[in-house]
């Protein structure tokens, strides 16, 4: 059973990627506001993640086409509520905050609002996952002008919006294609700190070098793709 945090705000969905995150689910769902419906994807897991997904009440997602990508826009896809929000579930980052996210979108400061990851302890983010972080944000701003620190994972919007977008990548370049097409919109982005803390398990993509630069490689590409109108079907 899921045990949320208490929130009177505005509902949300959180969509949840998830890929053998059987150890971290419990302490992630037990953060989910009051009120919000969790949609756990699992893409591929082997741990059981589901089934404890199911178990303390999240609503259960399977997208069997791997990639990061794949899972968060099969979870857009499956949420209902006006406003949609994406968290990692492997401990790392805390979805009640989350709550004050949608207030900003739903107040109307922001279209889209991402987390910046501030690191709270000795791991928590490793240097050649930062630099490439760094590299990549310079690369938005040349690109849209934005000038945001961070293109990390924890984010909130209006689903509309997002569906809008018309979102094609699947794997680690899904996170800057939002933020690109968002942009190139007419979204209003902007970005608000969040700690960050050393996740339950093992990183797919960002705990290795390699991880890193095949994630970069995917962001590079979705920089080079022209302004595609928001709306138009892919």
């Amino acid at each position: 059973m899921i045990l949320p945090s208490d929130d009177s705000g505005p509902r949300a969905d959180i969509v949840l990627p998830c890929l053998d995150e059987a150890a971290a689910l419990p302490g992630v769902l037990a953060r989910v506001p009051r009120g919000w419906r969790a949609i756990v994807v699992d893409n591929g897991s082997t741990d059981g993640s589901a089934d404890v997904a199911r178990a303390l009440g999240a609503t259960v997602v399977h997208e069997p086409r791997r990639g990061f990508g794949s899972a968060c826009h099969a979870g857009l896809l499956a949420s209902e509520a006006e406003f949609v929000c994406f968290c990692d579930c492997d401990g790392s980052l805390d979805p009640a905050l989350l709550a004050g996210f949608v207030r900003r979108v739903a107040d109307g400061e922001c279209d889209l609002l991402l987390g910046r990851r501030r690191p709270q302890e000795r791991g928590a983010w490793p240097a050649h996952a930062r630099a490439g972080n760094a590299a990549l944000s310079r690369m938005l701003h040349r690109r849209t002008g934005l000038r945001l620190r961070d293109l990390g994972p924890m984010r909130a919007g209006r689903r509309a919006d997002l569906l809008a977008l018309g979102l094609t990548d699947r794997r680690s370049g899904y996170p800057l294609q939002m933020v690109v097409r968002a942009s190139d919109a007419g979204l209003r982005v902007a970005e608000t700190d969040v700690p960050y803390l050393a996740r339950t398990g093992k990183s797919k993509v960002t705990g290795t070098w390699l991880g890193t630069w095949h994630a970069v490689r995917d962001m590079r590409a979705v920089l080079a793709e022209p302004p595609v109108p928001a709306g138009v079907p892919q």
